[in-house]
């Protein structure tokens, strides 16, 4: 599995430069043709992100709900279920993104992904702060406002949304949710599936075990356990 970060980002093509498959922008100079699965609010912010990036092109959504065949959301057209997936590789699509808010899902389907032989692209919103020295899996949204910063590793599938802050040497797990405007200090672990929610804060050298839920404004003082639910300042379990 690939890992994206500016010590491996690669070449210059056409004068740009090409940040790794997975980081920022295109794995080679004639571009991509992507799907997005999901056709939700989560799916229109990636598809946002996208269309400020250069040599991506948006063909479509694939969506769960197959009463939302043939309607368009932001402009593009839902093709139908995820099992379009082959027939869409045999027209050329290369490229997928899996923007699902739910975080089991959003896993599941990448294996999915995975298995019909496409590849799992990373959206990194051009106005996102992301340090050279971060690592980044497959599948990454990193959205408007967002920071990363240095050493940081994020896992695949995981979501660093609006304005979220990640801070130096943290690590967030994968199919891990940073909503936005929470902030995480230094060398914080956030487990596989855990969700950090809206406004919240995580003080320096914690760990928020896997599947675990910190509710929105919450200020977590202390490790929580696999699966915890906290909320409150200071954050309380319940």
């Amino acid at each position: 599995m690939e890992r994206c970060s500016a010590r491996n980002n690669g070449a210059v093509m056409g004068g740009e430069r090409a940040r790794c498959s997975g980081l920022w922008y295109a794995v080679d100079g004639v571009g991509m043709d992507v799907v997005i699965i999901g056709a939700g609010g989560h799916g229109m912010v990636v598809l946002d992100i996208i269309g400020q990036l250069p040599r991506r092109r948006v063909v479509g959504f694939l969506d769960a709900d197959e009463g939302l065949a043939g309607r368009r959301v932001g402009g593009v057209k839902v093709l139908g279920t995820i099992n379009q997936l082959p027939k869409l590789r045999r027209r050329g699509v290369r490229g997928v993104i899996v923007a699902i808010g739910d975080n089991r899902a959003r896993l599941h389907h990448m294996k999915e992904v995975r298995s019909a032989g496409l590849k799992l692209l990373n959206a990194v919103h051009p106005r996102a702060v992301v340090s050279e020295s971060a690592t980044l899996g497959e599948n990454v949204v990193i959205a408007a406002g967002a920071v990363v910063c240095v050493a940081a590793k994020i896992g695949d599938g995981a979501i660093i949304n609006t304005s979220a802050v990640v801070d130096h040497e943290c690590t967030v797990g994968a199919g891990a949710h940073i909503c936005p405007a929470a902030a995480l200090a230094g060398r914080v672990v956030v487990g596989e599936g855990a969700f950090v929610g809206l406004g919240a804060r995580v003080i320096q050298c914690l760990r928020v075990g896997a599947w675990s839920t910190v509710g929105a404004g919450a200020v977590v003082i202390a490790d929580l356990d696999e699966g915890a639910k906290a909320v409150g300042v200071p954050a309380r379990v319940i």
